[in-house]
């Protein structure tokens, strides 16, 4: 498999631009007629959009739900749900296989690691969000290599709010931990953040209005009451529907 780290050592005493890393390992991928196994973690089907869009032009992926961080359990719920059917319609329209995997949802291990760390009372993109970015990319590390994937990655580079540079050197780190690589990104580039609300859109995806974190969902004033109750007629919706198409 091909790694960054020989393209990176090139763009010496420069910052390291990833969106333009990956894509020269992607002809690299074209020139030895590669089709490689990525297995892309996801904080919610917003952020899967375009980067499957794009990626699956190259490689084969599956998407890794792995988000203890987010709360209440409904709205990590109805996140699971919309990301999976995402993918489900994805599939059905464009005629690829992407794969959905659900880590097992445990909040109580983000709050033990924001605890122990010191980090829950942090501001959004502080220390707090570097300890949760570490967390999900070693989770996502370690089920590449538990199901054989020749790179594991993140969507969440897509998102404008998110710090690139950061995810990008936390996973880089992570690599040397674990048998498999690190795919670098900077997927919000080449208009990847404007493409990804035209096929929320399209695709009439649910886009939340905080990142699932119980400490920055408190800062900013989020009712959980209001959000269980949301989540809750979402599903009774669902139940709806199906019961009057059967």
């Amino acid at each position: 498999m091909i790694e960054m780290d020989g393209i990176v050592a090139k763009m010496k005493n420069q910052k390291i631009n990833y969106d333009r890393v990956l894509k020269k390992m992607i002809q690299q991928w074209e020139r030895s007629e590669e089709r490689p196994k990525i297995l892309l973690h996801s904080c919610c089907a917003p952020c899967s959009t375009y980067v499957l869009e794009f990626l699956t032009q190259y490689a084969d992926v599956a998407i890794y739900f792995a988000n203890p961080n987010i709360h209440p359990k409904k709205e990590y719920e109805r996140r699971a749900y919309v990301q999976e059917a995402f993918i489900k319609d994805f599939n059905e329209r464009n005629g690829t296989n992407v794969r959905y995997i659900e880590a097992p949802y445990k909040p109580h291990e983000f709050m033990k690691m924001a605890k122990e760390r010191g980090v829950t009372d942090e501001p959004e993109g502080g220390l707090r969000c570097t300890a949760c970015f570490e967390m999900r990319l070693d989770m996502v590390a370690e089920a590449a290599v538990k199901y054989s994937y020749d790179y594991f990655g993140s969507a969440l580079t897509l998102s404008p709010k998110k710090n690139a540079q950061l995810i990008n050197e936390i996973g880089s780190e992570v690599q040397k931990l674990y048998d498999v690589n690190y795919l670098p990104s900077d997927f919000k580039k080449n208009k990847g953040y404007e493409r990804s609300l035209e096929m929320c859109r399209d695709y009439n995806i649910y886009r939340q209005c905080y990142c699932g974190c119980v400490f920055a969902a408190q800062a900013q004033g989020i009712d959980f009451k209001e959000v269980n109750k949301a989540a809750q007629v979402f599903f009774d919706e669902l139940e709806h529907n199906e019961t009057t198409q059967s």
